[in-house]
Parts: C-alpha cells; sequence; structure tokens
C-alpha cells in the first residue's frame, strides 16, 4: 500500500481507500455485521487505512456496520470520513437538512452511529451552492473542531460543471475536496483540480469504478436487477457507456491486469488526486482494489512513507 498527504490537513492515507454506500441496502444486497467484518479486516491486512461513509446510506446504517467493527478495533489505526446534510427515508428518498442545529444533530447521530468520540472528516454532502453559503453553519462546525468532535472539514461535491465550492474552501476551512472521477468522467480537470491544487486541498476520487460500469464485470448489453441504484439510470445512457467500456477494455488496458485494478490506478496517476474510494462488496474486491496501489505513480507528489 502507498500512503499521501490528504492536501493540508496533514492526514497521511491509503491511496486506496473504501467506499461504504453500498451498506446502506441500495445496491442489490443487505450486510451482516460478519460481512462488514471480513471487508475491513481484509483491508487493514492490505494497508488500506480509510473509509468513507455517510449519514444517509441508510438511517446511519453504514455508520452503524462500521461504529459495531471500530468498536472492537483500534481505532486509531482508521482515518474515518463521513458527511452530513441529509436524512434518509427508504426506497432511494432522502430530505435535505442545512441549518446549523440540524447539521449539529447529525453529527452527534453519526458519532454515536460510528461509536467514536471524533470524526477525521467531516464533509458537507451534495450541498448547494446556496446551502453553502451559510456562515452561521461553517461557525458551527468550527466550534465542533475546538471542541474536539471533528478533526477537519471537507466538501462532497454535487456536480463536476463549476468550481465554486472549491474556490471558497479554504475560507470556510475545509482542507479536502470529494469528487467524482474516472475514466469515464473527466470534468473535474478543467476547473475543480487547479483550484485545488492552488489551495492544497486533498482530492478523494469517487465513484472511481463509474458505479461499477468500470469493474470489468459487465458488457453492452447487461441488464440490472429493480433493487440496484444502476436500474434507475437512462437506458440509452447505460448502453453507451457499457459500448464505452469495451472499447477501453480493448485499447487501454493490459491484458495481464483486471479492468477494475486498471481503472483504480489510472484515477490516481493524476497529480491532484490524492486517494480513490471504491466501494466494495467482499474481501476479495478489496484485494483486487487494493493492487491499484502497485501501479500507482511512484513520483506523485503527494507520496508519504509510512
Amino acid at each position: 500500500m502507498k500512503y499521501r498527504q490528504l492536501g493540508k490537513t496533514g492526514l497521511d492515507i491509503s491511496v486506496v481507500g473504501i467506499g461504504t454506500w453500498q451498506y446502506g441496502g441500495e445496491w442489490g444486497k443487505d450486510f451482516t455485521q460478519y460481512e462488514v467484518d471480513a471487508i475491513l479486516n481484509k483491508a487493514r491486512e492490505t494497508g488500506i487505512n480509510f473509509i468513507d461513509t455517510a449519514e444517509c446510506y441508510g438511517d446511519h446504517l453504514s455508520e452503524s456496520l462500521i461504529g459495531d467493527y471500530l468498536n472492537r478495533s483500534n481505532r486509531d489505526d482508521w482515518i474515518v470520513a463521513t458527511k452530513f446534510g441529509h436524512h434518509f427515508h427508504g426506497n432511494f428518498d432522502r430530505t435535505r437538512h442545512w441549518n446549523a442545529s440540524d447539521v449539529l444533530d447529525q453529527l452527534d447521530a453519526s458519532l454515536k452511529s460510528l461509536k467514536t468520540d471524533y470524526i477525521d472528516l467531516y464533509q458537507a454532502h451534495s450541498c448547494t451552492d446556496e446551502e453553502f453559503s451559510n456562515d452561521e453553519l461553517w461557525t458551527m462546525l468550527d466550534k465542533q473542531i475546538q471542541a474536539g468532535k471533528i478533526r477537519h472539514l471537507g466538501i462532497s461535491l454535487r456536480s463536476n460543471e463549476e468550481s465554486y465550492q472549491t474556490d471558497q474552501a479554504s475560507k470556510v476551512n475545509v482542507g479536502a475536496i470529494q469528487v467524482v472521477y474516472n475514466r469515464l468522467d473527466r470534468k473535474p480537470e478543467e476547473n475543480i483540480f487547479p483550484s485545488s491544487q492552488k489551495q492544497n486541498l486533498g482530492v478523494l476520487a469517487r465513484v472511481p469504478l463509474a458505479s461499477g460500469y468500470l469493474s470489468g464485470k459487465y458488457k453492452p448489453g447487461s441488464i440490472f436487477s429493480s433493487d440496484d441504484v444502476r436500474s434507475k439510470h437512462d437506458s440509452k445512457e447505460t448502453a453507451h457507456l457499457l459500448k464505452q467500456v469495451e472499447e477501453i477494455r480493448k485499447h487501454e488496458v493490459p491484458q495481464d491486469v483486471e479492468m477494475a485494478t486498471w481503472a483504480l490506478a489510472w484515477v490516481l496517476k493524476h497529480q491532484a488526486v490524492t486517494a480513490v474510494i471504491p466501494g466494495c462488496k467482499t474481501p476479495e474486491q478489496v484485494e483486487l482494489n487494493a493492487r491499484a496501489a502497485e501501479l500507482a505513480d511512484h513520483n506523485h507528489p503527494q507520496n508519504v512513507n509510512l
């Protein structure tokens, strides 16, 4: 495993993390504690130390599964990121909650679910620019840093289309951003990455496998079940993506490398990116994802030795 410093936060995180949206039950599978334990044990074995979750992956369900594991582990071995701004109501339905008192309640609920006294990275979760521009919210969050409940603040960007929130990040004491970035979506290269580099922001690349399309498991014509979030995607867009993936597989992926491993390493080679956070459903997938660290750029400016 390789480690990089997450921008100005100073956190040394593994270049491959664990994304945990799937634990909330919206990806066609309900996870048991045993299964989550096995995934996180494998992550620890491979040197992964970064877990990314959210309050609305289920109603704090993903956090609770992780928290039960952390409660039986050495909490200080892990860098834990979670998010705020929503409440989960089931069946892909969420409501938005952004005033300072609501977010403080969410923070306390996340700490309770995660069974921890502090969150390493607390991220605004897909907020609009209007929701972001709230001095009362950021003042409250700074007070929580002073109280020791939060170590660092982040923004999980809603859109790749413009960089307003990234440009304003340092003004609200944010040290890291999370953005959708993968071989099929390179939009952040235009404005978001240059702004991040200028401010020394850590960059977490979410959806690095393009919602599984770059995993290598799906061929043109694949159909997703109704309880899988990908079934909600536009069918023509899905067909187009799967065709793109097939071309990438033929012309860009070396024959002796798994496509998922290649796709993660592709993301990690960008100078702005600190880490990727793929979701994974099995210990075997964790191991496959972790191999991307071997293909990552040895000369990346953020690499650190632990």
